[in-house]
């Protein structure tokens, strides 16, 4: 029968404590509201709590639309696995056949230096350098205040709105003219990537990044609810985004719903952080890849494609700036946890920092959303809110729901 039936469920005092603990964060004041959706073998759970609006109204419901933020990576990376198992892509296939703005690259001599002081790429950018995120730029978070950080953001290259960013083929222009950080394939770096690879697809199938997403996954998984803008007609289903203020805990709307960011279709699909969903379409995709790549009869990837984006493709070296990152960025993350490696779009636990055991896999979003699988229990969690991680406490509630599913485990 597979994964599904080899593992005991619940505990009932486990699950009380799941609902308590959730209560608790709601009942705070500082969490508005939040939908929990996890499971283990056939059994699956659902906890709505609170409203949509920090003030009161709607409640909270299974249904409701969240901005996924970075959660949308480890979603958004499977359309390139579906181009690699159909042999459209080949993993060391330099890009620039079909990014020729990215052929040629100059590498920055000195992190911190000047734009101009550079020396020639070693090699081209291949497919597996975008999709392990080490293709020479990203957002580093050590690095913030140098030359090529403020011309990244000064360029429109990330979702630092309220600039939005500009149309894929503009954008795949800009990100042209700017240096490397690092040469390809050497060092591991966040965000920019994921946003890439979506430009990569488009050029690739001669479709937009969405319609070939929605044709070869969200379709067949039955994700109807999943896309880089929410319809009119689905409107009352998104929240408001908070962000609170850091000092005063006073809760700002950084994305209101109607005639918001995410109300309209943007010019740039990002992979990195676009896509909006619901706690079900998103089980039914880490469902998926728990599964070995199928769902309900029909395989939407292969096994090896999951194997490979599911477990760490990262060298011991590249491993230590990432862990660097997870252990010295504590204050800008609220100290988001340590996983250790990073697969394609997603991050894979290689040692054991907390109660998620190795082989973990999945990722956290800035926007108060928490998404991962774990194939050793067969467990598979969605914790989506509306709060931004400007302040510690949709943070704090990502690591108290994690820990609680954990201790409910019944074997």
């Amino acid at each position: 029968m597979g994964f599904a039936d080899q593992h005991r469920g619940f505990s009932k005092a486990g699950l009380q404590r799941v609902r308590d603990v959730l209560a608790r964060h709601v009942d705070s004041g500082r969490i508005p509201g939040a939908v929990a959706l996890f499971s283990r073998g056939q059994e699956t759970h659902v906890e709505e709590l609170g409203t949509m609006r920090h003030d009161g109204g709607a409640p909270m419901r299974r249904d409701t639309i969240f901005r996924m933020a970075s959660t949308s990576k480890p979603v958004s990376v499977s359309a390139a696995m579906v181009l690699l198992d159909e042999c459209r892509l080949r993993l060391d296939d330099p890009v620039q056949e079909w990014l020729p703005e990215l052929a040629d690259r100059q590498v920055l001599k000195r992190l911190d230096g000047p734009l101009d002081e550079t020396v020639p790429a070693r090699r081209p950018i291949t497919v597996r350098d975008v999709l392990t995120s080490t293709f020479g730029l990203g957002m580093d978070m050590t690095s913030l205040g140098t030359p090529i950080m403020n011309t990244v953001f000064a360029r429109g290259l990330t979702p630092n709105l309220p600039e939005p960013m500009p149309a894929p083929d503009e954008w795949i222009r800009r990100l042209g003219e700017l240096p490397l950080m690092h040469q390809p394939g050497e060092r591991w770096q966040y965000h920019i990537a994921s946003d890439l690879l979506g430009v990569l697809v488009a050029r690739v199938t001669g479709q937009s990044y969405e319609k070939f997403l929605q044709e070869r996954v969200f379709g067949p998984l039955g994700m109807k609810d999943t896309g880089f803008h929410v319809p009119a007609d689905r409107m009352d289903r998104l929240p408001p985004l908070y962000a609170p203020d850091p000092q005063t805990g006073e809760f700002l709307v950084w994305d209101e719903a109607e005639g918001g960011r995410h109300s309209a279709p943007p010019a740039f699909q990002g992979g990195g952080g676009g896509l909006n969903s619901t706690a079900d379409d998103y089980h039914a995709y880490f469902r998926m890849l728990l599964n070995g790549g199928s769902h309900g009869g029909e395989r939407i990837l292969s096994r090896a494609a999951v194997e490979l984006m599911t477990t760490n493709r990262l060298t011991p070296e590249q491993q230590a700036a990432r862990h660097e990152l997870a252990t010295s960025n504590v204050h800008i993350s609220h100290g988001q946890g340590q996983h250790g490696g990073w697969g394609f779009g997603m991050a894979v636990r290689t040692y054991r920092g907390d109660y998620a055991p190795v082989g973990q896999f999945g990722w956290d979003g800035g926007s108060g959303t928490s998404t991962y699988a774990d194939p050793v229990n067969g467990l598979t969690g969605i914790l989506l809110t509306q709060v931004g991680a400007s302040v510690p406490d949709p943070v704090r509630l990502m690591h108290d729901f994690w820990t609680t599913l954990y201790q409910a485990m019944d074997d």
